[in-house]
């Protein structure tokens, strides 16, 4: 089989699908969570621990400063703040996934299994014992 063929079978099967739609949605749903913490619960943060925004939260390493020139050298930070706040995304992401993985197994029915197949072996030893019985 060649790879062509062999990529068509792949792509045709339903997981690929499945899994390509889950990515999309996932993205989606990644930029509604961005949107919500950084228009509603960081605001509120940043009002509550004094009006500054958290992602402006950093530690200051080196202080922007003028060299001789007259050339503004840019300050070294630690932002500590964006990490904070992309924290909070990925724990509300991970949340709702949980939640909506939880819903999803209480409401799909577990698969039974079919009966386990007697081996041959214990069915001869029946069939002796009920012809012993006879």
């Amino acid at each position: 089989m060649g790879m062509i063929s062999e990529f068509k079978e792949f792509i045709s099967r339903g997981n690929v699908v499945d899994l390509a739609t889950a990515v999309v949605i996932g993205a989606a749903f990644g930029k509604i969570v961005t949107a919500m913490v950084d228009g509603i619960v960081m605001p509120v943060i940043g009002f509550l621990t004094g009006g500054v925004s958290v992602s402006d939260w950093k530690y200051v390493l080196s202080p922007a400063t003028v060299d001789a020139a007259g050339k503004e050298v840019a300050e070294v930070a630690i932002r500590y703040g964006a990490f904070i706040q992309t924290m909070i995304d990925f724990l509300l992401i991970a949340l709702v996934i949980f939640l909506i993985l939880k819903a999803y197994n209480r409401v799909r029915k577990p698969v039974e299994a079919p009966p386990a197949a007697t081996p041959e072996d214990v069915l001869l030893l029946r069939e002796i014992r009920d012809s012993l019985k006879k």
